[in-house]
């Protein structure tokens, strides 16, 4: 692998003004001992995180490829710290070709306090670069700490996973769309394979009209990943133009049953708990035509694995979709990617999802 230079600088009960000072020293630095080096101004990423499990969120970042954010903020939160300590760090390739320039990012690390977190804005905001998108991102929860970046932050970044409550999993990011903020939802990003299966089947233009023919659609999930099924109903619902309900308990534990009013006829819709599931997100999907097609995908080694069948001319076939799942550390890089873009989809999905609850 290729190196690295880094130029660092710690300080212990320091200030805000105090670090970015630092930061254009260290800026110049870099720069002084090699002209290629310049600072990249793209995105700002603001994470705040508990500090026990700091060392977990920087190793997501690290493998986060080519979709690093130009400058990070990680604010270390502990609980009984009063005062700011900071680490500021600028990483460049050790080596540089002649005539060419090459992007140094930029990491500052503040440990700070629960007493911070309702005014973290002031803490921030002279650390971040002027004149770039925002993105905030809090695993940890940190709700207070979010609501004061707001008016310097363009977006959100979330996992809807994460609230073991399907209203709050559906609710906080409409509060923020609300107060106009851009939310990137990795628990929508986990499933663009599984969307673009399904936009895929039906793309032949001799195939199109069956999507007015949908029956049924049944969608299986890891055990705390019951949002992501809503979200792909509630994307299906939003683009089909289906009337949709909420979903009601089945007879089977971990199940919802319901029906979305098509035009033409009923669709039958079953939210379903798939326990062998390893990882959180989707586990499976099976959607059936009333003029006999049935397509079936379930995440397997490799990719999803497809089968479809059609009753009418008495053909199956199976085949794997290869490549589909990025992984943690790919859907984590998409979401700081998807900071600089916009998705029309995910808003009507969401907004059909809340119908839905139970």
């Amino acid at each position: 692998m290729p190196g690295a230079t880094d130029k660092v600088w710690r300080g212990q009960d320091t200030t805000p003004g105090e670090i970015e000072a630092a930061l254009r020293r260290l800026l110049g630095e870099v720069h002084a001992e090699n002209a290629a080096y310049v600072p990249a101004r793209v995105l700002n990423l603001v994470c705040i995180v508990d500090r026990e499990y700091s060392g977990e969120i920087a190793n997501r970042l690290r493998r986060v490829g080519r979709f690093h954010a130009s400058r990070t903020v990680v604010c270390s939160i502990a609980p009984r710290r009063t005062t700011l300590d900071a680490v500021a760090t600028i990483t460049a390739p050790s080596e540089t070709r002649r005539d060419e320039f090459v992007g140094a990012r930029e990491t500052v690390v503040v440990e700070c306090g629960e007493r911070h977190l309702a005014h973290l804005d002031r803490i921030v905001d002279p650390l971040v670069v002027p004149d770039l998108p925002t993105l905030v991102w809090s695993p940890h929860g940190h709700q207070d700490a979010v609501e004061a970046l707001l008016g310097m932050a363009q977006v959100v970044l979330l996992d809807s996973v994460d609230e073991p409550d399907l209203r709050d999993a559906v609710r906080h990011p409409r509060s923020f769309m609300d107060r106009d903020a851009y939310v990137v939802d990795l628990a929508w990003l986990r499933s663009t394979p599984w969307r673009e299966r399904i936009a895929a089947t039906f793309d032949p233009e001799h195939l199109r009209p069956q999507l007015r023919m949908i029956s049924c659609v049944e969608i299986r999930h890891h055990p705390d990943s019951a949002i992501a099924g809503l979200l792909l109903f509630g994307w299906l619902g939003s683009r089909l133009g289906w009337t949709l309900s909420p979903l009601v308990p089945g007879s089977t534990p971990g199940t919802l049953s319901g029906k979305a009013h098509a035009r033409r006829q009923d669709v039958a819709l079953r939210l379903e708990s798939h326990r062998d599931q390893p990882v959180r997100g989707l586990a499976g999907l099976t959607l059936e035509i009333a003029s006999g097609r049935r397509l079936r995908l379930d995440r397997g080694t490799g990719g999803l694995r497809a089968r479809y069948r059609n009753d009418a001319k008495e053909t199956e076939r199976e085949w794997t979709v290869l490549g589909a799942s990025r992984g943690e550390a790919g859907i984590l890089g998409e979401g700081i990617r998807q900071a600089l873009l916009r998705d029309p989809a995910y808003r009507p999905a969401l907004e059909a999802a809340e119908v839905l609850l139970p």
